[in-house]
């Protein structure tokens, strides 16, 4: 405790090091020296044994963790983690606790949020990036939860939200959150808050409270508000979503940003015309003004996020995802390059070589009508040849000018090799692990993906994405990676 000040929110000591500290406001963490000698093995030793004796001793304190290698105490409001080698390369003591301690009235949206959460049990999602405040808010709520009568209790692995004491903190049961949540259903909550929902195991029993009919407030790192929705996809099934998670609060810098209502409705997706493309939309609309911003649906087999404003001029994410289908299916047809303008929701003009426009087109036309059939599109086929001029085709095969009218050309973003494997198409993507990033072929855009703990992105083949992007590296067009 003699590292720390009012605005220190750890402490970190490493053998051999200066003792650092990250200190100052929420989302205005300074990292930097408080002492200028060096932490000595000797001294670290004797300062994690009086952590220990104080944390098994004390009733302020209790042993969260005790590993080979790790072991993780809450002593008051600390949360402190010892670590040793072998599983550290040296020994090492971090020391986190809260900087400060909120009630919902100091949020924005707090009288929305209120009626909200009153109203009947929800799903709520608490979204930022690490340090954003996103446990901070979740106190608070679990704070105005109480007193307003809920029953509530929390899942935390280690336990260290700064709740009411009318509020019960649970932590893993025989080392699986599923097992709590057993045993929560058995006592009913009214609310529970979980912190953090991040694993696969994680959603999953997060869901399952939910459709339970527990109320349940989930914290999840994530760098927009829609990625902690999009973290569900693949994880619970399309159409549930709104039942498991119908909020979502977007924190950054200590504050509410941006809150979502997330529901879902049969309807044409925005930007498609024929009646027959009706289906379940989730809707993702923007809490205050009610305006919708994104739609998730299921598109020729896959999941698709189309946000539905795009304020930089560029092409709105459903001319991407129009463009996209339009270009597989005649790709699919046509042997030379194509290339592919949308000129509104339901007009696109395809450019293909002059060899390839009598097989696009087929018999009677019949081969394009079938196409335009599929997609809802009318569809006008033209040459290269008939281009205006300073717009052509600069010749070649589809690995020299793929890019011509792709979204930001194809010297952007990161130039990957997929490796094609019996049942998947993998992207390495090192150094991006957990972000939303674009795959594109020669500039145009393929898919929307997360990239995995592991650094990569995962494709199954026979997928739709699979298979254009197999398409595409036969054909030699450049995959770049452009982060979201």
């Amino acid at each position: 405790e003699e590292f720390f000040d009012e605005s220190t929110m750890s402490v970190h000591l490493r053998v051999g090091l200066e003792p650092m500290a990250k200190r100052g406001s929420v989302g205005e963490m300074t990292y930097g020296r408080i002492r200028e000698t060096p932490v000595t093995e000797e001294e670290l030793t004797s300062l994690a044994a009086d952590i220990d004796d104080s944390a098994r001793i004390s009733p302020d304190g209790f042993v969260e963790l005790d590993e080979p290698g790790m072991t993780i105490v809450q002593f008051r409001d600390l949360r402190i983690a010892v670590a040793r080698p072998p599983f550290a390369d040296a020994m090492e003591i971090t020391a986190v606790r809260p900087v400060v301690k909120t009630e919902l009235d100091d949020y924005a949206y707090a009288d929305e949020l209120r009626e909200r959460l009153a109203e009947r049990q929800r799903g709520v999602l608490i979204s930022g990036s690490p340090g954003a405040g996103k446990s901070t808010l979740a106190q608070a709520v679990a704070g105005y939860l109480a007193d307003e009568g809920f029953a509530v209790k929390t899942m935390e692995k280690p336990r260290d939200l700064q709740v009411d004491e009318r509020v019960t903190q649970y932590t893993e049961l025989g080392g699986r959150m599923a097992k709590t949540a057993d045993s929560l259903l058995m006592v009913r909550p009214d609310y529970t808050i979980y912190d953090e929902v991040r694993k696969t195991d994680d959603f999953e029993v997060f869901a399952d409270m939910r459709l339970a009919g527990v109320g349940m407030v989930g914290v999840v790192h994530a760098t927009r508000g829609i990625d902690a929705l999009q973290r569900l996809i693949g994880r619970v099934e399309l159409g549930l979503i709104p039942q498991v998670a119908d909020t979502v609060v977007y924190v950054e810098a200590g504050q509410i940003e941006t809150v979502y209502d997330v529901k879902t409705e049969v309807k044409v997706p925005q930007g498609l015309m024929e009646e027959d493309l009706a289906r379940p939309v989730i809707t993702v609309a923007d809490f205050e003004t009610g305006r919708p911003v994104y739609e998730i649906y299921t598109f020729n087999r896959q999941v698709v996020t189309v946000p539905l404003e795009d304020e930089s001029g560029r092409e709105s994410g459903t001319e991407r995802i129009a463009k996209q289908e339009v270009e597989r299916e005649i790709r699919a047809i046509a042997r030379g390059h194509v290339e592919v303008e949308i000129r509104d929701p339901d007009t696109a003009v395809v450019w293909v070589e002059d060899d390839d426009i009598s097989q696009v087109i087929g018999k009677g036309g019949g081969r394009i009508s079938d196409v335009e059939n599929r997609l809802g599109i009318d569809i006008d086929v033209r040459t290269f040849s008939d281009r205006p001029e300073g717009h052509g085709h600069a010749g070649g095969d589809a690995g020299e000018d793929s890019g011509a009218s792709g979204a930001g050309g194809a010297g952007a973003g990161e130039i990957v090799t997929p490796d094609i494997t019996s049942r998947h198409v993998l992207i390495p993507m090192e150094g991006y692990e957990g972000e939303t990033v674009e795959v594109r072929a020669d500039g145009e855009y393929l898919f929307t993906a997360t990239v995995s703990r592991g650094g990569e992105v995962q494709v199954s083949r026979g997928s739709a994405i699979a298979e254009e992007l197999e398409r595409a590296v036969d054909r030699g067009r450049a995959i770049t990676v452009v982060p979201s």
